[in-house]
């Protein structure tokens, strides 16, 4: 595997890692607001850090040209459309489902992913769809302690899986084709405009709410939005979909362990073992092939190879 995939994939580990202790903050952070209001404020606190880099960035490589912009523009509402979906379907499901649940429905976007790729004519090696089915397991050992059901929560989480699965693949059409940094920022100011704007129909948010939440709302605005959905964009132009989304699955691995050191909730022995496969998994579909490196393959569909 080429040196530029490992480090892209050890960004993306980075921004799982950050995004499994966001859960922590989110947790604390709806003690004091409604989840439109939190994710609103939080995706503006990601898109606002991010705009003084991108006017320092413009001065030195004059990223930017007007003729670009458009398209630039397209690619950061669409993802902030369906990044802003996704989060709302989730705290709507977790509201009638356990957060075992919520979790390991969330996470089968490992899965939805490379079936959505199908469609798109890329192809996916065997190893993927195995160490797929071994991180799912392991998910579900992590997260789904309790009796298996399917139920109004359930469902609307498995929206919220889909939602994130093309996610995925729009970072992965958008990101190759322009600046990172700028699909970032403009995806979070769509996400968090909308979120905001339905906050005032439905919560009625105050500054009191803000102020008492603010340390919770600045990691998940400033580090888990600002940093760690834009090492995903910059690190997914060398890392394939299918590839991403299983390295990405282990924030539920982060956010049990996060549970444990800061909210002491300690983990049980099937727990762990859990964390080990999904582990394992990630190490599986890293090893590299027999044949051509799989991120040439992937570049050569796209028609960068």
């Amino acid at each position: 595997m080429k040196k530029t995939a490992i480090g892209s994939s050890l960004l993306l580990f980075l921004a799982a890692c950050i995004w499994g202790f966001a859960f922590v903050a989110q947790s604390v952070g709806m003690d004091h607001m409604g989840p439109l209001t939190f994710n609103g404020v939080r995706f503006l606190i990601g898109g606002i850090v991010l705009l003084p880099v991108i006017a320092m960035r413009q001065r030195k490589e004059r990223m930017v040209s007007k003729p670009s912009f458009p398209f630039f523009l397209k690619g950061g509402i669409c993802c902030g459309i369906v990044i802003c979906s996704a989060s709302i379907f989730q705290q709507m499901g977790i509201r009638h489902t356990t957060v075992g649940k919520s979790g390991f429905i969330t996470t089968l976007y490992i899965i939805i992913v490379p079936i959505l790729g199908l469609f798109f004519h890329k192809k996916v090696a065997g190893k993927v769809w195995g160490a797929a089915i071994i991180a799912l397991v392991g998910l579900y050992m992590l997260c789904a302690g309790e009796s298996f059901s399917i139920g109004k929560g359930e469902a609307l989480t498995f929206v919220c899986a889909i939602l994130f699965s093309v996610h995925i693949l729009l970072i992965d059409y958008f990101s190759p084709k322009m600046d990172g940094i700028v699909l970032s920022c403009i995806q979070f100011l769509t996400a968090g405009s909308i979120c905001i704007m339905g906050s005032f129909l439905l919560e009625q948010p105050t500054w009191s709410q803000l102020l008492s939440g603010i340390w919770p709302l600045l990691y998940a605005g400033v580090i888990s939005c600002g940093i760690a959905y834009t090492l995903q964009v910059v690190a997914q132009k060398h890392v394939e979909p299918a590839i991403a989304s299983l390295i990405l699955s282990m924030e539920s691995s982060v956010a049990l362990l996060g549970g444990w050191l800061i909210l002491g909730q300690a983990l049980s022995p099937k727990e762990l073992f859990g964390c080990a496969l999904v582990f394992g998994a990630v190490i599986l579909v890293q090893l590299p092939s027999r044949g051509k490196g799989e991120v040439r393959k992937w570049l050569e569909v796209r028609g960068e190879g």
